[in-house]
């Protein structure tokens, strides 16, 4: 296998889940390290990393380019990318951009599931697309090499980062519509639209995001990833679990509640239970990736494909996305 990368994780870490990592053989992993925080609440949170990555060195380091994946193979430990899953932590200026991408950051969704300075959330009723800050910050993550993550965006906000990003957009955490009709996951169109720009799609593991929820099974999951393979391609495709082990219930609220409301919000339509759901039996932690490498093949899929799936195109997508542009350039589509 290339490399086994997850495109989205938001655990409790800790010295557990670090060396069950490394038991999953796990070479890099995209960690929210914040939501609705502040600049400087995001900052707090770099510098509780930072203890971690002095703490437990001989299993975790901090990854900011493509290299650090293939370091982190030679070396036995765990790259791990930083991500935002909403702008909160680029407040209203839009010179943070350039300084979060120097702390680090390598992804930063527009939205979460709410309307943002940015661009409008799932949740929302009315999608109005990017704003007009929006189109600017999306070129300035473009120029520094900040990705452009749409996984909590409503449809058109989503289709129109694709169109005015001149760099590949990632959507890291969701599933196809069609497959289970979730307010977070992505239509056909966004997911053509996604695949012709060269961007990426991080299958979830999430129950919420399942059909079946956490009796979903490993084959109905694997033949789903087939199937969008099929649709997009294969080399457009990945791994985003949204694993949120061992967190308490309690951070539900500040996921889904952050600053704009006194009350638990669900969003329009959802039928979400508070707390966070079991997750399915075939995948409760970071040790578990061969199972679903394992139903990958049993689709049909090639071994070169199952390791594409597996890391591969995330490691190519990390090549291309984390470094500075080096000039402008239109989308190459269908690429």
């Amino acid at each position: 296998m290339t490399a086994l990368i997850d495109g989205l994780q938001y655990a409790n870490w800790s010295e557990k889940i670090f060396r069950q990592m490394r038991a999953g053989g796990v070479d890099a992993v995209h960690v929210t390290i914040t939501y609705h925080e502040t600049f400087r609440e995001t900052v707090l949170n770099i510098e509780r990393w930072n203890r971690w990555f002095e703490r437990f060195p001989d299993l975790i380091f901090q990854g900011r380019t493509a290299a650090d994946v293939t370091l982190a193979r030679k070396t036995g430990r765990t790259a791990i990318f930083f991500g935002s899953q909403n702008p909160s932590c680029m407040e209203d200026d839009i010179g943070l951009v350039e300084v979060l991408h120097t702390l680090g950051l390598r992804f930063m969704q527009l939205t979460y599931n709410n309307q943002s300075l940015l661009a409008s959330g799932c949740y929302e009723a009315d999608d109005t697309g990017l704003t007009r800050m929006g189109r600017a910050v999306v070129s300035e993550m473009n120029r520094v090499g900040l990705v452009v993550d749409m996984s909590h965006s409503g449809e058109r906000s989503t289709l129109e980062a694709i169109e005015h990003s001149t760099r590949p957009i990632a959507i890291t955490h969701a599933n196809p519509a069609s497959w289970h009709p979730a307010l977070r996951n992505k239509s056909e169109t966004v997911l053509r639209a996604l695949a012709e720009s060269g961007g990426m799609l991080g299958f979830s593991v999430y129950p919420h995001h399942l059909r079946g929820g956490s009796a979903c099974t490993l084959q109905d999951y694997c033949e789903m990833i087939a199937r969008t393979a099929d649709l997009m391609g294969i080399e457009r495709i990945g791994i985003g679990t949204d694993l949120c082990q061992d967190q308490p219930d309690s951070i539900v609220e500040w996921m889904r509640v952050g600053r704009w409301t006194k009350t638990i919000d669900y969003g329009e339509g959802s039928k979400d239970a508070p707390g966070f759901p079991p997750m399915p039996d075939w995948f409760e932690g970071n040790r578990d990736f061969g199972k679903i490498a394992w139903g990958l093949g049993e689709t049909g899929m090639t071994a070169a494909e199952v390791s594409a799936v597996m890391g591969g195109n995330w490691l190519r997508f990390f090549a291309e996305g984390f470094g500075p542009a080096t000039g402008p350039r239109a989308h190459q589509k269908g690429a």
